[in-house]
């Protein structure tokens, strides 16, 4: 759920607002990642969604991937901070590990499926994508901007 605030300060000028969502890039042993087929939209991507306010985006990451998919997970590592510039969402993604739990749809996922790369790149459209590829990637964090479906800054 979303909170709405006065977007106003003292000045009374117009501030920016932005969504801050989670998450979780779970990857099996095998190396195959845990996916969504949104039941909104159709679009495979991640499990995730939006952060509370009273939570640690670690443990939103988890609690994301658990409504949405029956998987505990353990997050690893931050591995890319997403911001949608059409949306003004900011989306930290985190790698995880599965720990436990059973697959099952939820009123957010229509399938719950484990992608190989080659899916990944197949099925996703780019601004998805990416989150999931920067993920199985070792290193440091990405930070990218897109419009929903295509990288602004591709090698940002």
């Amino acid at each position: 759920m979303l909170l709405y605030m006065s977007n106003a300060n003292r000045e009374g000028r117009s501030m920016s607002l932005h969504s801050v969502s989670v998450a979780g890039v779970v990857v099996r042993e095998d190396g195959r990642v845990l996916v969504i087929k949104r039941a909104d939209n159709g679009a495979w991507e991640a499990p995730g969604g939006v952060l509370e306010l009273d939570e640690h985006p670690e443990d939103g990451a988890c609690r994301e991937v658990l409504e949405e998919t029956g998987i505990k997970v353990e997050t690893e590592r931050l591995t890319g901070v997403y911001k949608n510039m059409k949306r003004g969402v900011v989306a930290l993604v985190f790698r995880c590990r599965p720990v436990g739990g059973e697959e099952h749809t939820s009123s957010e996922s229509a399938e719950v499926r484990w992608f190989t790369r080659e899916e990944v790149e197949s099925y996703m459209v780019e601004a998805y994508a990416v989150r999931v590829l920067d993920a199985l990637g070792a290193g440091k964090p990405h930070v990218r901007v897109h419009d929903g479906r295509n990288l602004l800054i591709p090698n940002s």
